[in-house]
């Protein structure tokens, strides 16, 4: 059994570790925000079975997902969990392991790029910066038992912040956030679908960053990154083949390493 993560989208952001787990296995049970170009690389042996979890969408449910993933893996086939971005980054790629090991079923976990990371060379912006960012914090807007961050301690600590799952409360998460002390003018990067075709992004500032979203249409999946860092962005500029969920380049890459 394996939990892997699939990276943010573009197929050549997967590890080669994953790209070889995902060839040998006999099943996929796939995330929603596994990208259509990541399914492409499915040899035609794979089952590829979906097990969506989305906010505000119909969902499969965590305990059906750890029951099918057992009872394929107790068959003997060999079964890949696969998640976008990376399993231990807001994935409860946690959950799922201790649940497996706890039953007997040898597991290992093969670590993707997480969204929040790829965004930052997609953007041509610094997590980090040491002018005026020393460190990062990536947090969830979206908490199980419904509580908040501490939002006045993250203020003063001068942290870039990587929000995911925010999309659906901006304006609570925009509230809170002034309410907290975030300057309404610190700069925030938005960036939907990061690393594949579709990907869109603005800059905005936390005082305009809710009205900004609705105005761009902008939605789920999607994350804000927010912080001084976010200034020192520098436009990227694309040349004709866009970095955005293709396939050749993996496939290129293995070739090569293979002779």
């Amino acid at each position: 059994m394996w939990l892997v993560g699939a990276g943010p989208g573009d197929a050549e952001l997967l590890t080669l570790k994953a790209y070889r787990t995902l060839q040998s296995v006999d099943v996929w049970l796939v995330d929603d925000l596994v990208s259509d170009d990541i399914l492409a690389l499915a040899p035609t042996h794979v089952r590829i079975v979906p097990v969506g979890k989305r906010g505000g969408c119909v969902s499969t449910a965590q305990g059906f997902i750890l029951r099918l993933m057992a009872r394929y893996a107790q068959s003997g086939l060999q079964v890949a969990r696969v998640k976008g971005g990376d399993p231990f980054i807001f994935g409860r790629g946690g959950e799922e392991l201790a649940w497996l090991r706890d039953r007997g079923i040898a597991v290992e976990a093969v670590g993707g790029m997480t969204a929040g990371l790829a965004a930052a060379s997609a953007l041509g912006l610094p997590l980090t910066h040491r002018e005026v960012a020393r460190g990062v914090a990536f947090v969830t807007v979206h908490t199980a038992d419904g509580t908040t961050h501490d939002w006045q301690t993250l203020a003063r600590s001068g942290l870039t912040l990587v929000c995911y799952m925010g999309m659906a409360r901006k304006e609570q998460l925009q509230w809170e956030m002034l309410q907290g002390g975030f300057a309404a003018d610190l700069p925030v990067a938005v960036v939907e679908r990061v690393t594949c075709r579709n990907e869109r992004s603005l800059v905005t500032t936390v005082g305009a960053m809710a009205a900004d979203i609705s105005a761009a249409g902008l939605g789920s999946p999607a994350l804000l990154i927010i912080g001084k860092a976010v200034a020192h962005r520098v436009s990227m500029q694309r040349g004709s083949a866009q970095p955005g969920c293709t396939v050749s380049g993996v496939a290129e890459a293995v070739e090569i390493l293979a002779v």
